[in-house]
């Protein structure tokens, strides 16, 4: 194991206490790890101290750092009472730690050690983990600290830095808890999440994590289905409603949401239904005879059970060969007690038998994990008549579960296709991919200068053009008099490992088309400074090449370069939407430095799916090749794909660390079309050329779960198609939302919802959808050159890509959901008119009776309010959802959609239709702007009838106005507030026998009130 050690720099200090009663501070910092205490020196009479003093501390153990904190605590120290006063402390979890290469100075805000602790102030460090063997661990302060008892008269050792942070970020640390945790195991990646805390980089494994269900009663119930909404508005037709099951899994039977354990061993993947599978690990072969004429052997072997058969690949002339390939047979589709593994030479006419050996099925060995792996045995091969052959194979057969750490890479049963190839058999298998790590980009061009001028007679039309891989901007032309001036910011999206460089050229705009190259800069991504904050990064001057060769001469005569003045950075305080706010999956920001530990972990079982529509036909019969893939964070998983099958099974359990409630996940649905009848044509990489077919999607927000509650349910995978909505089969989910720090849960909700960064250098909505646009491509580009391949429409359509395009659908939507907003606002105006009218006698008594009691105790009024709304609160939570939302047709306004409509949401950006189309289109959409423009006219009136009143454009009106509020002021200056409300209430509420149907002089004299509506063209 390496010797990693924690590095602490201690940078300074800013805004003490002061505690030496002369308006300073003597400070000190002692640092707290892992049972390791470490002190800075003191810095007399400062409330801005500096320090710049590096420590480092032994990592006894690097699995457990996530579990450990530093602490840094700073004092006043007293030299005549040797006294020490806290004045803050810091404390930061194990897994804010990160590589040297990551690490920036960040200023902590000092917390409180008690509630009566009085705290100010900035600490900042800088906190990286190092594995270099030069680096010796600091001198400790032992246990016996004099310092600490106060008998002991200190001797700092004084530095002379007196230079001061240029700028400081503050954010708010948790002071967290110790958690010990248990991660189940996956059988695609063991203790592989979705952010791993940055331990050493050695792919060493997590801590493991323990949670446990409650207890339930066994009281089995049909399987039901639910509604989530209430309201009739939002109801929608049975068929796509959410249905609640009570399936078998691992752990026992669900129900209700909880586990009834059953009397076996419970499984890991207690998520999913146990399934039986017959392992067949081929190794090796040694000694087999001679087959051809030439005396060479083509080998390979067949596995058969049954009707099944996996076939490895076989070598050319290979008497000794090596496969190493795993074969899982299903126990369900198997229909035999005898497995045949048969050693065969490849040959152009026929296959030659080379030797073959049996097992009786009822001996096979049950292998359950954590078991170790079988270890495969040498076994003599046997002729057709059973005689010993030459030869050896060496095998492992053995039956077990998808638990099996051999599941993943196995050829299986259900994933056979006719045209089977090692390329398909990766196409298909599941998979665990992890997006890389995104960061913001932020160049400001500032100026040039000497700018080498080819034609004398005009002055240059310059402007910068950056370029990070395919995505290009640019800054305004401006005219270089003598040196152009911008002052411009370019965002850009990069990502982890930093492939692409920065290219940032000078330009010229000679005429309308044509831009010449003044000179060039290419900077490496991987020499750019790195902030978490907003502090100020110091600008450079860089020399331009010249864009094309030129001869040596002229280049010794050119005295001066043109230079560019920019500022560059990586911004690490922001967190890169990759996705619809709306369905954000990760809040945190890029620097690991900021993280914060994470909440809870979310269990995923993905069980199968039912009723699918086929989406292909095969051999006469409508069927489908469907995986899931599921995304939370940046962590994508993706099952096997299920070939010709429209009820899959797939079983597969997925975990991830949860560090924000208010995220989503998203399951997606897909049918392959990377293989199949219609690729045998062709070159071998017309795969790429057929894209996958979304079938549906889920969304689960999580803070709608219940912690340590099991959701089982099925739901409706519903697709919107140019036809109208579809329902394309159901999705069959358990859902486990575990909460490790409850207390850190409930913190969250105060907390700001997007990083520091978003609100003190805010970005603007179309560079935020202009940098989303960015990453949607970079994060696609890179998950398409894994293996297998997750492809590009796959990632737009789990990250709504188009989820900015306009829609009149949407549109509609949005507004019917926002007079459901207003609608109980609107309830109570029409309960209050009829108050008003006295509709009702007793409950218009009891309104007056109730108004002049607030009145004359208006203290009460505050309190009343907020009993009602927690009377309300108590009265509902008999009615709360108890089930996950799913996608629903109605409030999406997707079944009374009209089919034009439809069409114009599925038109390609820009517009691929007809220009009669398109001005049938333009049309409406004018007339829907023109209504828009009228109501916005309407209100612009009234606003501006409000000023009219003191702006003597109507000089009767404000005469009118104007003494109206001076008798109002004597009024109510000798008339008690409660007599005027009380009045008020009464008048407004009054029996409609005093009313009239004609408006009110107030009413009518506002409306007589001039706007500017007159003086528009």
């Amino acid at each position: 194991m390496a010797n990693y050690k924690l590095g602490v720099e201690v940078i300074s200090a800013h805004d003490l206490m002061p505690k030496d009663g002369e308006g300073s501070a003597s400070s000190l910092v002692e640092l707290h790890f892992d049972g390791q205490k470490c002190r800075t020196s003191v810095k007399e009479k400062d409330l801005n101290p500096v320090w710049n003093e590096q420590f480092y501390f032994q990592i006894s153990d690097p699995f457990n750092l996530p579990n450990l904190f530093l602490e840094a605590s700073i004092h006043n120290l007293n030299k005549e009472s040797h006294n020490k006063s806290f004045l803050g402390k810091v404390r930061i979890a194990g897994t804010s730690f990160v590589p040297v290469s990551d690490a920036v100075v960040m200023h902590y805000p000092l917390e409180k050690r008690g509630i009566f602790s009085r705290v100010k102030g900035e600490l900042g460090l800088r906190v990286f983990i190092t594995d270099d063997p030069s680096i010796k661990a600091s001198n400790l302060i032992p246990a016996m600290d004099p310092l600490s008892n106060n008998n002991h008269h200190s001797n700092p050792n004084l530095t002379a830095h007196e230079l001061k942070s240029e700028a400081r970020h503050t954010f708010n640390t948790i002071p967290t808890e110790t958690h010990q945790h248990s991660y189940h195991n996956h059988h695609v990646s063991t203790n592989n999440f979705t952010d791993p805390p940055p331990v050493p980089p050695m792919g060493s494994q997590s801590v493991p994590i323990q949670y446990n269900a409650d207890p339930m009663k066994p009281n089995p119930v049909p399987a039901r289905i639910v509604r989530m909404y209430s309201s009739a508005s939002s109801q929608q037709p049975p068929e796509f409603a959410l249905k609640e099951t009570n399936p078998f899994l691992g752990g026992g039977q669900v129900v209700g949401g909880r586990v009834i354990r059953s009397d076996k061993h419970s499984s890991t993947y207690d998520l999913v239904e146990q399934m039986q599978y017959l392992f067949v690990r081929v190794v090796k072969a040694k000694d087999l005879p001679s087959m051809d004429i030439t005396g060479s052997l083509d080998p390979f072997v067949e596995v058969r059970v049954g009707n099944y058969r996996g076939l490895t690949r076989h070598y050319e002339k290979r008497q000794n060969p090596e496969w190493n390939e795993v074969f899982a047979f299903s126990r369900e589709r198997t229909q035999t007690s005898v497995l045949e593994v048969v050693v065969k030479d490849k040959d152009l006419v026929k296959d030659d038998f080379v030797g073959v050996v049996r097992f009786d099925l009822t001996d096979v060995p049950v292998r359950v994990p954590p078991d170790s792996p079988l270890a495969p045995e040498w076994y003599r091969l046997v002729d057709k008549r059973g005689e010993k052959a030459k030869g050896e194979l060496m095998l492992a057969v053995w039956i077990g579960t998808q638990a099996d750490e051999a599941f993943p890479d196995a050829w299986h049963t259900d994933s056979v296709v006719s045209n089977d190839t090692n390329l398909i058999q990766t196409l298909i298998k599941s998979k665990v991919y992890h997006a890389p790590r995104l960061w913001y980009v932020r160049l400001n061009i500032i100026e040039a200068q000497d700018i080498i001028m080819h034609d004398k007679t005009r002055f240059p039309d310059v402007y910068v053009k950056a370029q990070i891989g395919n995505h290009v901007m640019r800054t305004r032309p401006c005219q270089a008099r003598p040196n152009p001036f911008w002052n411009e910011d370019l965002m850009f999206v990069a990502a982890e490992p930093f492939e692409d460089h920065l290219v940032i050229s000078l330009e010229d705009r000679v005429g309308p088309g044509k831009d010449e190259i003044i000179g060039r800069v290419i900077i490496p991504l991987t020499a750019v400074e790195k902030r978490a904050d907003d502090r100020i990064v110091h600008g450079r001057w860089f020399n331009l090449e010249k864009a094309v060769l030129v001869d040596v001469d002229q280049l010794k005569r050119e005295k001066f370069a043109t230079r560019l003045h920019i500022r560059v950075c990586l911004d690490g305080g922001y967190h890169v939407l990759d996705e619809s706010t709306h369905y954000s999956s990760d809040l945190r920001p890029t620097a690991k430095q900021l993280w914060k530990p994470s909440v809870g972990l979310l269990e995923l079982g993905i069980l199968g799916a039912e009723g699918l529509h086929p989406m292909k036909t095969r051999e006469g019969k409508g069927t489908s090749d469907t995986y899931c893939v599921a995304k939370y964070g940046h962590k994508w998983v993706r099952t096997r794909t299920i070939i010709s099958s429209l009820t899959p099974k797939y079983n597969e359990q997925y975990t991830w660390e949860v560090y924000d409630p208010a995220t989503i996940l998203t399951i997606g649905v897909f049918d392959n079309n990377q293989f199949g009848e219609k690729n045998k044509e062709g070159n071998g990489n017309d795969h790429n050329n057929h894209r996958d077919v979304k079938v549906g999607k889920v969304r689960i927000r999580l803070s709608t779960l219940e912690t340590g509650r099991v959701y089982t349910h099925r739901y409706p995978l519903l697709v919107l198609h140019p036809s109208g909505v579809k329902k394309m089969g159901e999705l069959h989910l358990a859902i486990r939302f575990s909460s490790t720090s409850f207390v850190n849960m409930l913190h969250q909700y105060s907390r700001p919802l997007l990083p520091k960064m978003h609100y003190v250098r805010p970005l603007t909505v179309m560079q935020l959808e202009h940098l989303r646009h960015q990453a949607v491509q970079i994060v696609a580009a890179r998950l398409g050159r894994m293996e297998p391949p997750l492809r590009r429409e796959v990632v737009e359509y789990m990250s709504d890509v188009d989820s900015h395009l306009w829609s009149m659908r949407r549109s509609k939507a949005n507004f019917f959901r926002l007079m459901s907003v207003f609608s109980g606002a609107f309830a109570v105006g029409r309960w209050f008119a009829e108050v008003c009218t006295w509709r009702n006698p007793i409950t218009t008594v009891l309104v007056h009776l109730l108004f002049i009691m607030l009145v004359c105790f208006p203290e009460l009024i505050l309190p009343t309010v907020f009993l009602y709304m927690f009377l309300i609160g108590i009265w509902n939570y008999r009615y709360r959802p108890r089930y996950p939302p799913h996608m629903n047709t109605k409030i999406s306004h997707a079944e009374a959609v009209n089919q034009d409509e439809l069409d114009e949401e599925f038109d390609t950006f820009p517009t691929s239709k007809s220009i009669e189309l398109v001005r049938m289109r333009y049309d409406r959409l004018r007339s829907v702007a023109g209504r828009i423009q009228t109501v916005v006219g309407d209100i612009a009136t009234q606003g501006e009838r409000l000023q009219a009143l003191l702006s003597w454009r109507d000089p009767r009106a404000t005469s009118i106005f104007v003494i109206f509020c001076l008798v109002a002021a004597v009024v109510l200056y000798v008339t008690p507030l409660q007599v005027l409300v009380a009045v008020s209430g009464v008048y407004v509420m009054r029996h409609p026998r005093f009313r009239h149907r004609m408006p009110g002089p107030m009413v009518n004299f506002f409306r007589r009130l001039p706007a500017r509506s007159d003086s528009l063209l």
